[in-house]
């Protein structure tokens, strides 16, 4: 039976493993991908970049949705005390270290840096996007600390600037109406983190509670939320889309630029996404054992990562021509 387990464990860590291999493979040769034949250039080190800003939304996913799903299992009739450890102090971590290198880069005027020298840190207090940089820093170190701290639950308020930061830096000034922009980013953001870390914290807490009534509770629980998510999702992606290309260009962009061609294959992702999604839940309320939803579950968690990393490509290509 340990033997068993052991070997259950190490299949699932070997997934893991391809998955982020993969992920971070994606998310360095996206970039001239996207951009092989449009006549577009690509900004220095977007490979890397669009890397640092895949492991920043992952560093965000993982401990909002542990606090959303802890939350979820203490509204589930008869469940286990028992909770799966927390991954968020190592989430802080890592995304520290990408928000370090994304202030880098920031400090040498959105090049990137061939050595220490080049980098000017009391630059970044003179712009905004600088000092969004250093707020991004701080607050994952703030979370960290939140998060092996007496009352994790306190790493929502600077995960919170972490995602009010994202949504500014990614609507600057320049462009018409970029409060409305920054809103409309800063829900996308938090209910994407609530929904793919969310899922991933729900199937670790099914998978340590067993063949128990209390599982298929939560993932139905989780189900009905996470709906609302994805049409939250899809409101705001559809509105922030029609902002930056006029409903008239977008067919032609989709397929002619990077950021068309990189929105698009988010689509598609999504597509799937919802389509396992919906499997699970006719699962979850036909099967005979509800816990049957894992599987489609498990392959949801593994597309949304790719999602995860198609969307640090977002941030990484040109931002789209409007004509």
């Amino acid at each position: 039976m340990e033997a068993t387990t052991a070997r259950r464990r190490d299949a699932g860590l070997g997934r893991a493993v391809a998955v982020l291999v993969l992920v971070a493979l994606g998310a360095l040769l996206g970039p001239s991908a996207a951009l092989h034949g449009t006549g577009e250039s690509a900004a220095p080190g977007a490979g890397g970049i669009a890397l640092l800003r895949t492991v920043l939304f992952a560093a965000l996913c993982v401990p909002l949705g542990e606090l959303f799903v802890r939350r979820l299992a203490r509204a589930v009739p008869g469940a286990p005390a028992v909770r799966p450890p927390s991954a968020a102090a190592w989430a802080a971590g890592a995304g520290f270290v990408a928000a370090l290198g994304l202030a880098s880069v920031v400090a040498t005027g959105n090049l990137v840096p061939r050595g220490p020298g080049e980098i000017d840190i009391g630059g970044l207090y003179a712009t905004r996007d600088g000092t969004l940089a250093l707020l991004e820093v701080n607050a994952f170190a703030v979370a960290g600390l939140c998060a092996l701290s007496r009352r994790p639950g306190t790493q929502v308020w600077p995960l919170a600037a972490v995602a009010v930061a994202e949504a500014l830096r990614a609507h600057p000034t320049t462009e018409p109406s970029p409060l409305v922009g920054s809103a409309l980013t800063l829900v996308h953001v938090v209910c994407a983190s609530l929904w793919v870390g969310g899922l991933l914290y729900a199937l670790r807490t099914v998978r340590l509670w067993g063949a128990k009534r209390a599982g298929a509770a939560l993932l139905g629980l989780y189900a009905r939320v996470a709906a609302v998510l994805l049409a939250a999702l899809t409101a705001t992606g559809l509105v922030s889309t029609v902002r930056r290309m006029p409903p008239e260009t977008v067919l032609e962009q989709l397929t002619t630029t990077a950021y068309g061609r990189t929105l698009l294959a988010k689509v598609l992702l999504v597509a799937v996404v919802a389509a396992l999604a919906l499997w699970a839940r006719v699962r979850l309320a036909r099967a005979a054992d509800p816990l049957t939803a894992w599987a489609p579950a498990r392959a949801e968690v593994a597309v949304l990562a790719v999602v995860v990393a198609v969307s640090g490509l977002l941030t990484a290509v040109p931002v789209p021509i409007r004509w």
